[in-house]
């Protein structure tokens, strides 16, 4: 074992990206920044960081088919070294949520419940586990609002139902690449259960749903938002499109469609930022 073992089995820079966002929905609901937002910060990444290591912990079997080169698999790491390190990280972002209003502890809670369950159950349940995740996303968003109270928690909705959207496309196609170790490990993903073509449809309704979605916010933030917005939109749905003819988990991984809607989505983050600062 070693310490950069336990530092990339966090995925640090996708902990980190989630902190910033909490931070930029505070931005959006109040239009303001102030230091204590740095809770934010380290609540989100630390309770993103435990997820992920909890994720691979569970996970070990499949990954050794589907992500051999990750800690646990590859040896770098011991699996009872990642349970002991994931339940220090829930630890301390639930201590750091005690500092924060009671609304953003109570969405700490809950997340923490949902992330083990997921990791231990969730993940292998059609379109459920896909939910988990997405409801995942979006809560950082109702996060950020929930610090500054419940008026702008309710301000960030439109946000978080666009993320949930967006990050149903993404974790379904991600389970269509990733059907043979999910099969081997007795998971039962909606790929898995109805087929890679189906659920790849499925992933495009979803596309649809959230570029519809996603238009809503030009009401208050007009049309230099929607031209930017539009630009997403179509980066997310070419990448679900380009699944369509896909028969195989291989060829759905060679689309590179969730590296393309990954960016797509955090372009999107930068939309709303930029939107909240200058329109």
């Amino acid at each position: 074992m070693s310490a950069a073992g336990f530092f990339t089995i966090t995925r640090p820079a996708n902990a980190l990206v989630s902190g910033i966002t909490a931070i930029i929905a505070y931005l959006i609901a109040t239009g303001t920044i102030i230091p204590s937002t740095v809770l934010l910060l380290v609540i989100v990444t630390l309770i993103t960081a435990a997820g992920n290591v909890i994720n691979d912990y569970f996970d070990a079997d499949i990954d050794r088919i589907n992500r051999p080169e990750r800690p646990i698999p590859s040896g770098i790491v011991s699996p009872m070294a990642a349970w002991g390190f994931a339940v220090t990280l829930f630890l301390f972002s639930i201590l750091a949520a005690l500092f924060t209003p009671p609304l953003c502890l109570s969405i700490t809670l809950i997340n923490t419940l949902i992330l083990v369950l997921y990791a231990a159950k969730l993940k292998s349940m059609p379109v459920v586990g896909n939910a988990a995740v997405a409801y995942l996303a979006a809560s950082i968003f109702l996060f950020g609002g929930a610090f500054a109270g419940w008026h702008a928690l309710v301000l960030m909705l439109p946000l978080a139902v666009i993320t949930f959207l967006a990050t149903m496309v993404r974790e379904i196609l991600k389970d269509a690449e990733d059907v043979e170790g999910d099969a081997a490990g007795g998971a039962d993903t909606l790929p898995i259960r109805i087929g890679i073509r189906p659920a790849t449809r499925i992933a495009l309704g979803f596309a649809l749903v959230a570029a519809v979605a996603s238009v809503v916010p030009y009401l208050w933030w007009g049309m230099w938002y929607l031209v930017g917005i539009v630009i997403v939109d179509i980066i997310i749905l070419v990448a679900a499109i380009r699944t369509l003819p896909c028969k195989t988990p291989a060829s759905v991984r060679a689309t590179r469609s969730t590296t393309l809607i990954k960016a797509g989505m955090f372009a999107a983050l930068v939309v709303f930022a930029l939107s909240a600062i200058f329109l």
